[in-house]
């Protein structure tokens, strides 16, 4: 039983000492963590980043693999081109004066990043681990009308499903509308949400305030990262930026978003938090990438299994 004063996600994570934030679905994922390792940090707690890369990490040099899988990104980090939102975000650390290294994940099948989660897991004796995704495709369980892009989120679930060795394990979704683009129906995920409020493994949600200083920092991150990735800035992030600035409707913040329709509103800032294993649980097919190696069996395996399956209808918001 918890008190309605208490934030669900800091109370669970009130006896960890040790804790992973760590991007589920690649590119600048992490950054949506970094509200909550902010946090994390302001009450004495030792936190590690880590995030699923979407660059190409074997041109690294080999001091910077701490294990199989397993780079540490320091600021420093050589690699070709502008695009290594790990590094970026190293550096932003550095220049506020906090640790710098990010742990980066190749994109593996499931078995893999599993190992390398351990290794990292190991390396620092974690004791809870906070998977973190911009936007809420990691929330669909299969059977959706649309699943966004399942794909690396479910492959950091499914590894992480597995360890149970470690006490706490958690999801964070923020970005509530983002996956629009990519075909999730948000009535279906609001329903995912009421069903793990069902079987317990729903904590509740919290929004990031721009008034609270995690917050400014997170704005800030955002914009760093902006400047320095120019022709590839995030565009989950900056919604949910946009959002935590109270900004509302089609806003324009990269050309990116060139001849499409943005809908930034307060929800975007709101993070959901949901127990991982309760989450796993409810995956029609998991079970399928379970042995996977590779990204490409994840996403061959996820389409055969869609041919199977009946898919709920979308809905429409009543009001």
């Amino acid at each position: 039983m918890t008190f309605l004063h208490t934030n669900p996600l800091f109370g669970r994570l009130d006896g960890a000492q040790r804790i992973l934030v760590a991007g589920a679905g690649g590119g600048f994922d992490v950054y949506a963590g970094l509200p909550v390792a902010l946090s994390l940090q302001h009450q004495g707690k030792e936190v590690h980043l880590a995030n699923l890369s979407f660059t190409e990490l074997t041109a690294l040099p080999l001091d910077d693999w701490v294990a199989e899988n397993l780079a540490a990104v320091t600021p420093g980090s050589v690699l070709p081109g502008d695009y290594f939102p790990e590094r970026t975000l190293a550096r932003w650390l550095d220049l506020h004066g906090r640790p710098s290294t990010v742990y980066a994940f190749p994109r593996t099948g499931v078995l893999p990043l599993r190992d390398a989660y351990r290794a990292l897991i190991d390396r620092h004796d974690i004791d809870a681990v906070v998977l973190v995704d911009g936007g809420t495709d990691i929330l669909m369980r299969g059977d959706e009308a649309g699943l966004g892009t399942p794909e690396e989120d479910m492959t950091s679930v499914a590894a992480l499903a597995a360890l149970e060795e470690v006490r706490v394990r958690l999801v964070v979704s923020v970005g509530f509308g983002v996956d629009a683009y990519h075909g999730v129906n948000h009535v279906q995920v609001l329903e995912n949400i009421a069903a793990l409020e069902r079987d317990g493994g729903y904590l509740g949600a919290f929004s990031i305030s721009r008034a609270s200083r995690e917050g400014a920092l997170y704005l800030d991150a955002v914009e760093h990262a902006r400047r320095h990735t120019p022709d590839h800035p995030s565009i989950v992030n900056g919604s949910i930026a946009a959002a935590v600035r109270g900004e509302f409707g089609d806003v324009r913040f990269t050309e990116r978003t060139k001849g499409s329709e943005l809908f930034v509103n307060p929800l975007m800032s709101l993070c959901f938090v949901v127990e991982l294993p309760a989450l796993a649980a409810r995956c029609l097919y998991l079970d399928r990438i379970e042995e996977t190696h590779l990204m490409r069996q994840v996403h061959s395996r996820i389409a055969e299994f869609r041919d199977t399956v009946i898919t709920r209808p979308p809905r429409r918001f009543p009001h």
